[in-house]
């Protein structure tokens, strides 16, 4: 039902591989787009969510980092070896402006034996790809909100479709608003015609290798208001016109989260990340910016698992 897409950097990665049992429990389908050329983090979280028969799609045509256009040794060492024979691996293949029908029919053939998901990210012609696209093997069409318009999503009405919405509207950290609306796809994705849903939890669609200096710094923690509809909360630091000292700016904006989470009528959900937050105030410890983004990516998922289990 719940498809993130995670670009495979190390924190994501890490995530995934922690949240690998919970993701199973609740039926979570992971889409992991490598974009490292170093495949062991990837390995690793592939053997954690192979270890609690968690489904996932890998996606084998990459179009960010380094395998973008050079996917050989995601295949040599991975679809190919230790792959070839697992029950939990679907391929994602994405489908844009630059993709021709024969390499799509090509790839759908040659790997007949694997479940194949096909992720629509602006390819011009549904009419023609729909009739390419028919065969046993291809199980699943991913469609991007942004880059797949209703009429071109039509063409694959009685298939099993998926939508996936960025809720996530990045900005400078500075600029952040304290609170705003992030999605209510979760609510009414089958009013889309659609049997599950994703979106980019809060990282965002936009890849970027690394973060610029921190003027100012954000922790985002998404929730659920009492209509059960999606918002997101910006906690800010006080400081956002200098770049030095990155852990005084975190610590300004961990305690406005503090102050939330204490707060008893906050409707923010006790995730697990959460406890980590107030742990990390209590001890006046900043563990760095790429774990702090870690930490808000899994209270998402844990939201959504929650999300998932009262549905």
């Amino acid at each position: 039902m719940y498809y993130p897409y995670f670009r495979g950097k190390q924190y994501e990665l890490i995530t995934i591989r922690e949240r690998a049992a919970l993701m199973a429990e609740n039926k979570i389908v992971p889409i992991i787009e490598p974009v490292k050329d170093n495949l062991s983090p990837l390995k690793h979280s592939i053997d954690e969510l192979t270890k609690h028969e968690a489904k996932f799609i890998l996606v084998v045509n990459p179009k960010f980092g380094d395998l973008k256009n050079n996917p050989t040794s995601l295949f040599k060492d991975l679809i190919n070896d230790s792959l070839k024979d697992s029950a939990y691996l679907m391929l994602g293949y994405i489908v844009d402006d630059n993709s021709n029908l024969i390499d799509i029919k090509d790839f759908i053939h040659e790997y007949k034996d694997f479940s194949i998901v096909l992720i629509h990210h602006g390819f011009p012609n549904g009419k023609n790809f729909k009739e390419a696209s028919e065969k046993d093997n291809v199980k699943k069409h991913i469609f991007i909100d942004r880059l797949s318009g209703k009429l071109y999503q039509r063409h694959f009405k009685g298939r099993s479709r998926i939508l996936i919405r960025d809720g996530f509207k990045k900005q400078k950290n500075a600029d952040y608003p304290p609170r705003e609306h992030f999605s209510d796809l979760h609510m009414t994705y089958e009013d889309e015609g659609m049997v599950g849903f994703g979106d980019f939890l809060i990282v965002g669609d936009d890849y970027m290798e690394s973060g610029g200096p921190a003027y100012a710094v954000a922790i985002h923690l998404t929730y659920l208001n009492k209509e059960r509809d999606m918002f997101i909360r910006h906690f800010k630091s006080v400081r956002t016109n200098t770049p030095t000292d990155p852990a005084g700016k975190f610590f300004e904006a961990l305690e406005k989260l503090k102050e939330e989470i204490d707060d008893p009528e906050s409707l923010i959900f006790r995730s697990s990340a959460c406890e980590e937050f107030i742990d990390l105030h209590k001890r006046g410890h900043f563990p760095g910016l790429g774990y702090v983004k870690k930490l808000s990516m899994i209270h998402h998922i844990e939201l959504m698992a929650d999300f998932l289990k009262r549905a």
